[in-house]
């Protein structure tokens, strides 16, 4: 944390920002664009399912990414810039609160953050659409241009905090000057790292009794207000 430095806002993206799961989204559209029958979406996100119900929520995200393993990457970035802009055109991608306080923050001058377990090619397109100042997100491993399949790590839950330390440390931000918007419980140490919690409207049920029980800002709470 650098006391007296600038502020910022991070934002956690899927059904913070945006009312639909990128990640999910992008590999349905992915496998559609290969011609591949909806079995095999099914098939992915049983394996997916599978993880999660066992608590292994690190393990799944992991998991995700290797589907894209021999996949080049200019080839992702392309096929995200097209799911992105179907998205965009049905007039219901960002929850309109949510995306109200983004360009709030940025008339103040703050810095404005997405931080997400999703990777490039889904919040590329996002962040340069929102105007975001930086994207921290899950960052596969590459190699002469193409997807191996690996993740170094997840960006989800203690790494979310960890990266924001780091961010802190480059760009000068004061965290305890600072915003974190999150929806699920595996944000909760992104908003235990800046001074301005926000757990939005749609949040899970476990994260708004944290966010009572420490007198955070809870939009479930405060239906009506829009943060500072």
């Amino acid at each position: 944390m650098s006391a007296g430095g600038r502020r910022a806002a991070f934002f956690d993206v899927d059904e913070t920002l945006t009312t639909v799961v990128s990640m999910l989204g992008f590999l349905r559209f992915d496998l559609a664009a290969r011609g591949l029958p909806d079995s095999a979406y099914d098939e992915a996100m049983a394996r997916l399912a599978e993880a999660r119900a066992n608590g292994r929520r690190e393990e799944a995200n992991l998991l995700y990414y290797r589907n894209y393993a021999g996949r080049p990457e200019a080839e992702l970035a392309a096929l995200g810039r097209e799911w992105f802009a179907r998205e965009l055109a049905g007039g219901s991608l960002f929850h309109p609160r949510a995306l109200a306080a983004f360009h709030g923050h940025r008339r103040q001058g703050h810095l404005t953050v997405l931080v997400s377990g999703s990777f490039p090619p889904c919040l590329d397109p996002i962040g340069r659409h929102l105007g975001a100042d930086l994207v921290i997100c899950a960052r596969p491993t590459v190699a002469d241009g193409v997807h191996t399949g690996e993740l170094p790590h997840p960006m989800i839950g203690r790494y979310k905090a960890q990266a924001l330390a780091e961010a802190a440390r480059t760009h000068g931000l004061d965290l305890g000057r600072s915003w974190a918007y999150g929806d699920h419980i595996s944000d909760l140490p992104l908003l235990e790292s800046v001074g301005h919690p926000v757990v939005v409207a749609n949040a899970d049920h476990t994260l708004v009794e944290q966010a009572r029980s420490r007198n955070w800002t809870c939009w479930a709470d405060t239906p009506a207000a829009l943060p500072a």
